[in-house]
């Protein structure tokens, strides 16, 4: 059992290995286009800003409790490590500069795209498991999950049985308007379902991140369903989108290769990307009770 404090913890390897993954397929799709990246240094600096949201957890670890006036606060550390991020890609640039081929702006931008694209919301994920206490941040972690790859199956069946209209045909030919619609109902209807019976089951008395929720009524869960559900089912097919539109410009059929049957990694994490920052600010606002 993780020490109080450090409950998300156990989050650390499958992250890791989820935003590495994803950082992956995605400098692949740029090199593989003739889009000049660094890799290795891109995979480096994807870590850090995927880890620094477990820096306030190491107080804990030493018996000590994380500052609670720290000016930094929680998520500064993650902004913290962005732009150190960034500088560490520019500093990676002007060692090697004039040692190889020119693109030194091209690949910075590359591998800044790439670790802040995938570094960010990773981080956010860990943010999100660390609100409230005890497992009331596993609750809204699964929540999320749950709500947001629920509107890929809603939408595929929705498609199939009822698709006429094409969503964003250059993108995704086989979107249609009424999948997206289905896939937000689908999501909508999970989101009740986790809000009502899944955080009581999980979180138990935890109390979450606020008391009293910021908008009033949003924690009764057919309203913070009604909040939760189409927010991340619109912004979880817009990370689906993103994906399309890298691969379709990098002329890939498949962000990569790392997950048998699969295909890559990003392919899992694409919609969950998009969906955690604002699955952070709508259990913040007190979708949940």
């Amino acid at each position: 059992m993780s020490p109080t404090g450090v409950e998300g913890i156990w989050l650390l390897p499958l992250l890791l290995f989820f935003s590495l993954g994803t950082a992956w397929d995605i400098s692949g799709l740029l090199a593989n286009s003739s889009r000049p990246i660094r890799r290795r240094i891109t995979l480096l600096a994807t870590a850090t800003i995927t880890l620094s949201a477990y820096l306030p957890m190491m107080w804990p670890l030493f018996g000590a409790e994380y500052p609670p006036d720290c000016p930094v606060g929680k998520l500064g550390w993650i902004a913290i490590a962005t732009i150190a991020s960034v500088f560490l890609l520019l500093i990676a640039e002007m060692v090697d500069y004039g040692k190889g081929p020119q693109g030194a702006i091209e690949r910075a931008c590359g591998g800044a795209f790439v670790s802040v694209y995938v570094g960010l919301p990773m981080a956010l994920l860990v943010s999100l498991r660390s609100l409230g206490d005890g497992n009331w941040g596993l609750a809204a972690l699964l929540t999320m999950i749950a709500v947001t790859k629920s509107t890929d199956a809603g939408a595929y069946f929705s498609g199939k049985t009822f698709g006429k209209h094409k969503l964003i045909p250059r993108l995704s030919p086989g979107k249609t308007r009424e999948g997206a619609v289905g896939g937000i109902l689908i999501a909508t209807i999970v989101a009740f379902v986790c809000l009502k019976w899944l955080f009581p089951a999980i979180a138990g008395e935890a109390i979450g991140p606020v008391t009293t929720p910021s908008i009033p009524g949003l924690d009764q869960p057919i309203w913070g369903a009604l909040c939760l559900g189409p927010v991340l089912a619109i912004t979880g097919m817009i990370g689906d989108l993103a994906e399309s539109l890298v691969k379709r410009d990098s002329k890939a059929k498949d962000s990569g290769n790392l997950l048998p049957g699969l295909g890559g990694v990003w392919d899992v994490t694409d919609s969950l990307i998009a969906a955690a920052m604002p699955a952070f600010l709508c259990f913040v606002a007190g979708v949940a009770a």
